[in-house]
């Protein structure tokens, strides 16, 4: 099982632009990199949902599954999640759950907890780690500091400059 853990589109070069250069790439990237994991034996993948990496790797798994076969289950840290999202993001969102094999609900309502309760889940019920993570201080920084602790593969992607790179 891989899960995914990644920056927000405000901590992501590319913001929320996904037809950036830049963005293309690391798409790219990313596709290769799953595409070597599911050789690899892979077949679960874990996401958090959240925008940015999250939606990002998610939509990565859905257009692989055409070609394999892959359970994507999403792990919810509430449902009301995608409140104060923008209408074309909770559109995207509401795509891909539908999509999504099984989905996991971590709380029915936000709490100051939830979200760090789903990065645990994520790296409790995993043995790989996909991140896309730059260096700062986040959400992306403390799960990696789980992932090392229960010693998981973790397969990072700065995008910054588009490198893979184990941590």
């Amino acid at each position: 099982t891989c899960c995914f853990t990644g920056h927000r589109p405000n901590n992501l070069p590319w913001g929320y632009n996904e037809l950036n250069r830049n963005c293309k790439i690391f798409k790219k990237k990313l596709y290769n990199l799953v595409k070597q994991l599911i050789s690899e034996g892979y077949i679960y993948f874990l996401t958090g949902m959240a925008e940015g990496f999250d939606l990002i790797a998610s939509e990565t798994i859905l257009k692989l599954k055409r070609k394999y076969k892959l359970i994507l289950i999403a792990v919810i840290p509430c449902l009301n999640q995608t409140d104060f999202w923008n209408i074309k993001q909770q559109n995207r969102y509401k795509k891909i759950l539908k999509k999504c094999d099984d989905k996991i609900i971590i709380s029915p309502q936000y709490t100051k907890q939830c979200m760090f309760e789903r990065n645990q889940f994520l790296i409790n019920h995993s043995s790989t780690v996909i991140s896309c993570y730059n260096g700062i201080s986040s959400g992306t920084g403390y799960t990696i500091k789980l992932a090392k602790i229960q010693q998981l593969k973790i397969i990072n992607i700065n995008p910054k400059n588009n490198i893979i790179s184990l941590i």
